[in-house]
């Protein structure tokens, strides 16, 4: 069975919330046990150090996040979980690629034009206070994602610059050095809730208005009945529409304990009544968590050994082998081989034609199908790096044929046509080798 792999960071910059645990611990988990997946979940503490500075915070916030997950189900037998500063293949692949990022794209990544912004807005220089680590974030980031060739990461819609960014940069290094990495699709999980915090507005520690996920009973119920609501007395119908109150129970309840509320704002339910039964249905679904929780905070050597033992794994299966290959790509090598790989680099240019990806600097994305030097075919331009990447994937695993290709390409001459046909083919078998050859080593 084809299985697609989906890689999540969680940056161990804080205390996880219900946001948190709605938003992307308790979906993720639930996606993690479908047989066609294969799912990656790390601890981005080298990412917490752009905007933490106190190591205990850092230290305390990824053993707090290791035991959330693993109280709320994760289980490491059965996906690929690590702390992403004991990947020590991550910073080298992040030079890879820094190599070959563009310095313009990294000045309009989101983070760091707000942060230029602010400057200005203060009167003060474009860079000042900005670290060289925020500048380079989307190529850590990118690094994070190319080392598992991860096909999908889920993210928030402001996220997808950085989804976009990796495929830039995948597509460069690709471009130079040949095909060594697929290039990831951000997933939107559009049904995903965002929670209102207890003023309103996003839950988020930036506006210091989250509610715990692990909070003792008693303080639950004391932040729950501190979420703000309008001053209506009980018997007064209340709207349900951006009601931070309604939007938390909805998260949590079933349809019909939705819907029930739902008549039940309607009804006139008194706000002290309403917290009462938020209180009681998060504290149902949260208790048997917290305790273990409780139980893995006290075992902090078991969640060690837990990371320890899953970056190990992680290294030996995946990113050690990928790294040995990326490294004799970019011409760090073994000496003593120079002239039998060239040799084989020589050879292998010349009997296996490839398709690369690239964009222009108007803003679309290309492909073109080349054999050595020669081009055989040129695509038209594209809106979405998805939609060529979906293209090529298809003519390769041969779910498309000549006339898709020629489709999507600019004029091609009769006389090439038949290159190009040949071309294909050699492409599809090499690839169904190639599964074929991966399938037998795993079985």
């Amino acid at each position: 069975m084809t299985q697609t792999r989906i890689l999540t960071g969680i940056t161990t910059s804080g205390t996880p919330h219900l946001g948190n645990y709605v938003g992307a611990i308790r979906p993720a988990i639930a996606a993690s046990l479908a047989p066609d997946v294969e799912s990656f979940y790390f601890l981005a503490d080298l990412h917490a150090l752009i905007k933490v500075q106190e190591p205990e915070r850092v230290q305390r916030s990824t053993l707090e996040i290791a035991a959330a997950w693993l109280a709320c189900g994760l289980d490491p037998a059965k996906v690929w979980f690590y702390r992403q500063s004991e990947i020590v293949e991550i910073p080298e692949l992040s030079w890879f690629l820094t190599c070959v990022a563009g310095k313009g794209m990294l000045n309009r990544a989101h983070a760091y034009k707000a942060a230029v912004d602010k400057n200005r807005a203060e009167g003060e220089d474009d860079d000042a206070a900005i670290t060289a680590g925020l500048f380079m974030y989307p190529v850590l980031m990118s690094a994070d994602i190319l080392a598992f060739n991860a096909n999908q990461v889920p993210v928030g819609r402001d996220q997808i610059q950085h989804i976009e960014m990796a495929r830039d940069v995948g597509q460069r290094f690709n471009h130079l050095y040949g095909e060594h990495f697929v290039l990831p699709e951000a997933l939107i999980e559009e049904s995903v809730a965002t929670l209102p915090g207890l003023d309103g507005r996003k839950m988020s520690k930036s506006y210091d208005n989250t509610i715990p996920l692990f909070a003792p009973r008693e303080t639950l119920k004391k932040l729950i009945y501190s979420i703000v609501t309008d001053s209506r007395a009980p018997g007064e119908a209340k709207d349900t529409e951006g009601s931070a109150l309604f939007q938390i129970y909805q998260a949590f309840a079933s349809v019909e304990e939705t819907q029930a509320m739902r008549r039940a704002f309607a009804e006139g339910i008194g706000w002290g009544e309403a917290k009462q039964a938020l209180f009681e249905r998060i504290d149902g679904e949260i208790a048997p968590l917290r305790a273990k929780y409780e139980t893995l905070m006290a075992r902090p050597q078991d969640i060690e050994a837990i990371l320890v033992d899953g970056a190990r794994r992680v290294r030996a299966q995946h990113v050690s082998p990928r790294m040995k290959a990326l490294r004799e790509a970019v011409g760090l090598r073994d000496l003593s081989q120079t002239a039998t790989k060239a040799s084989a680099k020589a050879e292998s240019k010349t009997t296996l034609p490839v398709f690369k990806q690239y964009r222009e600097a108007d803003g679309q994305f290309y492909f073109k199908l080349a054999d050595g030097d020669e081009v055989l075919l040129q695509s038209r331009g594209f809106a979405s790096p998805k939609d060529a990447g979906q293209l090529i994937a298809a003519l390769k695993a041969g779910k498309s044929d000549v006339a898709a290709l020629l489709a999507a390409a600019d004029a091609v001459d009769d006389a090439r046509r038949d290159a190009v046909a040949a071309a294909l083919a050699a492409i599809v078998q090499a690839e169904a080798e190639a599964q074929a050859a991966k399938d037998s080593a795993t079985s």
